[in-house]
């Protein structure tokens, strides 16, 4: 990043998460800038040993994000909109494939291109009360073109996809809980600790991450193949598995009737 770009997005880490956060108030809209430190934060994280989840959230209490910047798509050619919705694809598609669990904090309202970066995390954990989520692109003439009505529609049922994007209508985070849509709702008071004590419950000693991040890339890539070709993926990452030192310690934990001491190696 030049010393003159605004930073939109914000990359900390503390034993063993990465913290990204969307940072462009009041809304947390993303545009081309905000998409391209988003991807180099991904890779920041995947490229880091000692990084084992990648913890996504929005800045502020009331948005997690509310998608692409409206008055910028208003401003740009059509080709641009070509190759800024590529890129936000290739950015999410990164983000999926990284064989880390990443999980959504969804702090506040969590509408179009903010719900599409969200269905491209793991797991999903809502603020109770804090606000709604949706795909609402057809009121403005178009579609969710950030992986939306691919990402959605494995998500949730094929109808049930179908109608809350062309109804675009939004839905509570409580609705969205019953939908599968989000995993876990957690109570506004300590939100945020709790959802840091269960990002932690993933990282070393407590699990083996590199067993979790291959159970992620496993589901994540042989989703999309034949079943074969799918067990063929969870064959070599089983293997992979195998030759770790947390693979022995688990194994050796087990047979000696004591808990395992994982260290993500």
């Amino acid at each position: 990043m030049t010393t003159t770009e605004k930073t939109l997005v914000n990359y900390t880490t503390t034993n063993g998460i990465a913290i990204i956060e969307l940072t462009n108030p009041p809304a947390n809209t993303y545009s081309h800038e905000m998409m391209r430190q988003l991807d180099e934060a991904i890779l920041r994280a995947r490229f880091d040993d000692d990084v084992h989840v990648l913890l996504l959230r929005g800045q502020g209490e009331k948005f997690f994000s509310a998608g692409a910047e409206i008055s910028m798509l208003n401003a740009v050619t059509p080709g641009f909109k070509y190759y800024f919705c590529l890129h936000a694809n290739e950015t999410l598609t990164r983000l999926e494939q990284t064989p880390k669990l990443v999980i959504a904090a969804l702090n506040g309202h969590t509408v179009g291109g903010g719900l599409e970066i969200a269905l491209a995390c793991d797991i999903r954990i809502a603020r109770r009360g804090g606000g709604k989520v949706g795909l609402p692109e057809v009121n403005l003439g178009v579609l969710p073109g950030t992986g939306g009505t691919q990402r959605l529609a494995r998500a949730l049922p094929k109808n049930k996809a179908i109608e809350l994007m062309t109804e675009g209508k939004l839905i509570n985070f409580e609705e969205a809980l019953d939908f599968g849509l989000i995993n876990y709702i957690y109570e506004a008071e300590n939100y945020w600790d709790e959802v840091m004590k269960y990002a932690q419950s993933f990282c070393p000693p407590n699990k083996a991450a590199k067993a979790v991040g291959r159970i992620k890339r496993s589901v994540q890539s042989g989703a999309e193949v034949s079943f074969s070709e799918g067990l063929a993926i969870e064959r070599e990452l089983q293997q992979l598995l195998f030759q770790s030192e947390d693979a022995k310690e688990g194994i050796a934990a087990y047979v000696e009737k004591r808990q395992p001491e994982f260290k993500a190696r």
